[in-house]
C-alpha cells in the first residue's frame, strides 16, 4: 500500500511534466511561464520551493530535540516570507517588467547599468557552485526518506527520487515547476497539519502530552530551550540568546534568493501580490508550526532511542506507527514533495544562470529560442547529474548527519550572495554596479570563511566561548551581514557608478 501511494504521486509528477511541456514554445516560457501566472500558484510555489527536506526532516527533528524554542524559526519564516511579499515583491515585479528581465541577474545588471555582464557572471557562478551543493542534499535526503519509510538501499532511494525530478524538469521548465510545487505544497500542508492532530489524539490529549513533555525536560516547553550546561540548565542565558537569533535569522533567505524571487517575475501582474502575501502566510504558518508539532508530539510519544539516535526520523517513525500503510506512504509522497519541490526549482535556477546569464547574454547574444532550449535541457541534465554525485557522496561520507547541514551551507550560501544586493537593490537608491559585485564575493567567501575559517582562528582555549557562539548562530547572519555591509560602503565611494546609477534612476522616472 505504501508502495501504490508513491507510485500515485510519482505518475502525477510525470504527468504534470508532459502537460506542461506542451506550453513551453520559448525560453521565455521554459524560465518564467511567460509572466503569466496567478496568486495562488506562484505563492504556493515559492513556498513549496523556499523550504525543503529541511522543513520535513530537520524542522520536526528540531522540534524533537529543543521543542518549543524551534518555533522561533517558524516566526523568521513568517517574517521573512511575508516582508519579501509585502515590501519587495511589488517593486520587483514593476521594475522586472519595465526591463524585461526573466531572472534575477537580468534584474541586477539592469537595474545598475552593468553593462559588462561581470554581475551577470558572479551571479552565475555563485548559483553554478551553491545550487548543485544545496540540491545535493535534497538528493541525500530522497534517500534517507526512502530508507525510512521503505526500508530501501540509501543509494536506490536516491536514484529513485533523482529519475523523477529529471523527467518532469527537462521537459516542462518553470510551468511542470509550477504546477508540481502546487499539488506538492498542498500534499505538505495538509501532512503538517494532520500529524500533529493524530499524535494529539493518539495520545490521549494536550494535557497529557504537556505532562509527558514537562517529565522529560521542562525546558521543552520554554522558549529559550536548553542552555548551555545541557537540557536540564535552560534560561536566557547569551548561549540560549544566540541560538533564538541564529534560528530566526533564516528567515532572511526569503528576502532575495532567486529560486524565490523569480516567482515574482513570473506573475502576471501586481494585483496578484496581496491575495499571495495572504495565501504565502497562511501556507508558512501552518506548514512550519505543524512541522515544530510533529517533533513536539513526538517526544512525547517515542524515546530517542526509538528514532536510532537521529531526532530526523521522527516524522517517518510517527507516519508509519500511526497511521494506516496508505496513509503513511502519502506522508512518503509528502516527504518527498518537499525534497523535489526544491530540487526542481534550483536545478532551473542554475540552468537559467548558465545558459541565460553567461551563454546567451554574455557570449551569443544572438542565439534563437530553439538553440537555446536545447541547450537549457543539457544544462538542467548536467547539472542534475552533478547534484546526483554531491548527494550520493553525502550518503558515502556523512550518511547519519549530512542532510541538516549541508541544506543549511547551500540555503546560506545563496542568501548571502543575492539578498543583500537584491535588498539594495530595491530600497536604495546609492546602490552601484561595483558595490553589488563587491557584495555578491563578500557573501559568497562569507559562508565557507565562517563555517570554517573563524571558528578555527576561534578554536583556542581563550577563544572558545566566541567559537561556541558563532556555531550556535550558523553561517547565514554574518555572512549577510558582511555583503550588506560591503554593498554600502563600497557604493558610498564609488563616484562615477553614483553617476550612472542616478542616470538609471531618472529613466525610471521619467
Amino acid at each position: 500500500m505504501k508502495l501504490l501511494a508513491v507510485g500515485l504521486y510519482a505518475a502525477v509528477l510525470i504527468l504534470i511534466g508532459y502537460l506542461a511541456s506542451k506550453r513551453v514554445k520559448n525560453i521565455r516560457d521554459y524560465f518564467a511561464s511567460g509572466k503569466s501566472l496567478g496568486f495562488f500558484n506562484v505563492a504556493f510555489s515559492a513556498r513549496a520551493t523556499g523550504e525543503s527536506a529541511w522543513l520535513l526532516l530537520g524542522l520536526t527533528g528540531m522540534g524533537f530535540a529543543v521543542g518549543v524554542q524551534a518555533f522561533w524559526v517558524v516566526l523568521g519564516e513568517v517574517l521573512g516570507v511575508c516582508g519579501a511579499w509585502i515590501l519587495m515583491a511589488r517593486r520587483f515585479k514593476r521594475l522586472t517588467d519595465r526591463y524585461d528581465s526573466i531572472t534575477v541577474p537580468d534584474h541586477l545588471e539592469s537595474r545598475l547599468r552593468d553593462s559588462g555582464h561581470t554581475l551577470r557572471l558572479i551571479a552565475a557562478f555563485a548559483l553554478v557552485v551553491f545550487v548543485p551543493i544545496y540540491a545535493g542534499a535534497q538528493v541525500f535526503a530522497t534517500g534517507t526518506a526512502f530508507h525510512a519509510f521503505l526500508g530501501w538501499n540509501h543509494y536506490a532511494g536516491a536514484t529513485v527520487g533523482f529519475a523523477v525530478v529529471l523527467l518532469y524538469i527537462t521537459q516542462g521548465g518553470f510551468t511542470a515547476v509550477v504546477w508540481s510545487d502546487v499539488f506538492q505544497g498542498s500534499l505538505m500542508v495538509i501532512g503538517l497539519v494532520g500529524l500533529p492532530l493524530v499524535a494529539l489524539s493518539h495520545a490521549g490529549g494536550l494535557a497529557e502530552v504537556t505532562s509527558a513533555l514537562e517529565a522529560i525536560d521542562p525546558h521543552l516547553l520554554a522558549w529559550h530551550g536548553p542552555g548551555e550546561g545541557g537540557p536540564s540548565s535552560g534560561g536566557w542565558d547569551t548561549a540560549s540568546i544566540v541560538t533564538v537569533v541564529g534560528m530566526a535569522a533564516i528567515g532572511i533567505g526569503f528576502l532575495g534568493s532567486p529560486q524565490v524571487f523569480v516567482r515574482y517575475i513570473s506573475m502576471k501582474d501586481e494585483k496578484q501580490i496581496l491575495p499571495g502575501t495572504i495565501t504565502a502566510g497562511t501556507w508558512t504558518v501552518l506548514a512550519d508550526s505543524g512541522a515544530v508539532l510533529v517533533g513536539l508530539f513526538g517526544r512525547a510519544l517515542y524515546e530517542p532511542a526509538a528514532l536510532g539516535g537521529n531526532p530526523d526520523n521522527i516524522l517517518p517513525e510517527m507516519a508509519q506507527g500511526l497511521l494506516p500503510a496508505f496513509f503513511a506512504g502519502l506522508f512518503i509522497a509528502m516527504a518527498l514533495s518537499a525534497i523535489m519541490s526544491t530540487i526542481d526549482s534550483l536545478l532551473l535556477v542554475a540552468s537559467s544562470a548558465a545558459v541565460r546569464d553567461y551563454w546567451q547574454k554574455s557570449k551569443n547574444p544572438g542565439m534563437d529560442d530553439e538553440r537555446l532550449m536545447s541547450l537549457t535541457r543539457k544544462v538542467t541534465l548536467g547539472l542534475s547529474l552533478v547534484s546526483f554525485l554531491i548527494g550520493i557522496g553525502i550518503i558515502m561520507v556523512d550518511r547519519e548527519n549530512g542532510v541538516f547541514w549541508t541544506i543549511i551551507f547551500g540555503w546560506s550560501g545563496i542568501a548571502a550572495t543575492f539578498c543583500p544586493t537584491v535588498i539594495l537593490s530595491l530600497c536604495w537608491s546609492r546602490l552601484t554596479a561595483l558595490g553589488a559585485k563587491c557584495a555578491m564575493v563578500a557573501g559568497f567567501i562569507g559562508v565557507p570563511v565562517f563555517k570554517w575559517l573563524v571558528p578555527a582562528l576561534l578554536d583556542r582555549a581563550e577563544l572558545q566561548e566566541w567559537s561556541g557562539y558563532l556555531a550556535s548562530l550558523d553561517v547565514l547572519l554574518p555572512s549577510f551581514a558582511l555583503g550588506f555591509l560591503v554593498a554600502v560602503t563600497v557604493s558610498l565611494c564609488d563616484r562615477s557608478g553614483q553617476v550612472r546609477v542616478a542616470g538609471a534612476l531618472e529613466e525610471l522616472r521619467g
